[in-house]
């Protein structure tokens, strides 16, 4: 440990560092500036869903986004355990800035990708990509295609029905600090979350399931980390939600569906195909033919638009540049339930709550381990239920963990010849 004097020093040049990348952050609504107007779809739509959509992004000036990482640079130096953390945020924010002059250009994807990946891009297991599991995880589902679960549950909830019954719940997760839940007309997708406002896309339907998915992924994770994150008065970089927390953020909200109980073979099943129509795209297919992807897939007009328009939003609608934002969801996910099971195995189930201190990537926890002995880390204020409850939650860590580790090849194949000519369940 530093003496006294040199400890402050570094808590000031942490904090200084830190204040200065979210506000280098804080012009960077990537999401917003990829959103499209209603009138995009209704004219697709009208001509019969043939001719490429026509869309006019903004121009954006990256001016305050690098004069504010110019002031963060010449402090990072002095922030001695923070510093590689620092340097890797001040990268991220910079190739955001870069991609946001690129709107609706090639250039674009090359940013996307630097930033969010590619489905082709080898994973840091260095074994598998997004592409791969999620064709392995299509053929999957494929394979369930058969089973009679019920009939799919229709889209009949509007956005101001969600909204009525989004406002109790996000009152009980957040009490006076709750957002506040409001109705836009565009939007880059169905819901968005920051820590004053939950915005729903005025257009959107959904199904009860997609309400209690909502609430677990927008409410519970990402509310919850902004708001957990604004109350780090030493390091107000965690409130900020920029592209280098993205596969971790996403992937714990993913992960919140399945441990909630609102996860299903549908919401599986669009998580798994924008990742095999990004790589359509990137082999050049335009928006008229991953809209048709999405379609045989078995989506409805309006729902095939909104998944295409979620592959192309700031790339080019001819094809060989999208965005790649939608590959981290799959990849996300395992890796937060990896790290779950492995911090549990591991005996250091100390760490669950670190990740609800703010808006983090699973490579900061180190460092942030670290700050937290300075003293510079706050406890988490608000978790969704799941959390609260760590006695479920780490027995639940620990069984899966344990199921890892069984070797469960053969013991498929034993069942697969037990069952080979047994016929399908029919009941009387």
């Amino acid at each position: 440990m530093p003496d006294p004097a040199s400890a402050s020093r570094l808590s000031e040049s942490i904090t200084r560092a830190a204040t200065a990348l979210r506000v280098a952050e804080q012009p960077l609504r990537i999401l917003g500036l990829l959103a499209w107007p209603q009138e995009v779809r209704r004219t697709f739509l009208a001509g019969g869903a043939r001719r490429l959509p026509r869309v006019d992004y903004p121009k954006v000036d990256p001016r305050p986004v690098r004069q504010a990482l110019a002031e963060a640079r010449r402090v990072i130096p002095d922030c001695g355990p923070a510093r590689p953390w620092f340097e890797r945020i001040a990268e991220r924010l910079d190739e955001a800035a870069s991609m946001t002059t690129q709107l609706g250009r090639a250039p674009f994807f090359e940013h996307s990708r630097r930033l969010y990946g590619a489905p082709s891009e080898t994973l840091s297991d260095a074994r598998t990509t997004p592409l791969k599991l999620a064709r392995r995880m299509r053929r999957l589902l494929d394979r369930l295609s058969h089973i009679d679960l019920g009939a799919a549950e229709d889209a009949t909830v509007t956005a101001e029905a969600l909204a009525e019954r989004m406002r109790p719940a996000v009152a009980r997760l957040f009490g006076d600090e709750a957002p506040e839940i409001e109705l836009v007309e565009t939007l880059s997708a169905n819901a968005t979350a920051g820590p004053s406002r939950i915005k729903i896309r005025a257009a959107a339907r959904f199904t009860d399931r997609d309400v209690a998915q909502l609430i677990h992924h927008e409410a519970g994770i990402h509310v919850a980390t902004a708001l957990n994150g604004r109350h780090q008065e030493a390091l107000p970089i965690l409130a900020a939600s920029h592209p280098g927390t993205t596969r971790t953020q996403e992937g714990l909200a993913v992960f919140s569906e399945f441990i909630t109980g609102s996860m299903d073979l549908d919401r599986l099943g669009r998580l798994t195909d924008r990742v095999l129509a990004i790589q359509m795209a990137i082999d050049g297919a335009d928006f008229v033919e991953v809209y048709g992807y999405f379609r045989d897939r078995g989506s409805d007009e309006r729902e095939a638009f909104e998944q295409a328009r979620r592959v192309f939003r700031g790339g080019v609608l001819s094809g060989g540049a999208p965005f790649t934002k939608d590959v981290v969801y799959l990849d996300g996910l395992l890796r937060v339930h990896d790290f779950l099971r492995s911090v549990v195995a591991g005996g250091r189930a100390d760490l669950l709550l670190l990740l609800f201190c703010g808006k983090l990537d699973l490579d900061d926890v180190p460092v942030l381990c670290e700050l937290a002995d300075l003293g510079l880390v706050a406890a988490p204020k608000f978790l969704p239920s799941w959390a609260e409850d760590r006695r479920f939650l780490v027995s639940y860590l620990a069984y899966s963990g344990f199921l890892g580790r069984v070797r469960l090849g053969e013991v498929h194949k034993r069942f697969a010849r037990l069952l080979h000519d047994a016929p399908p369940v029919k009941f009387a």
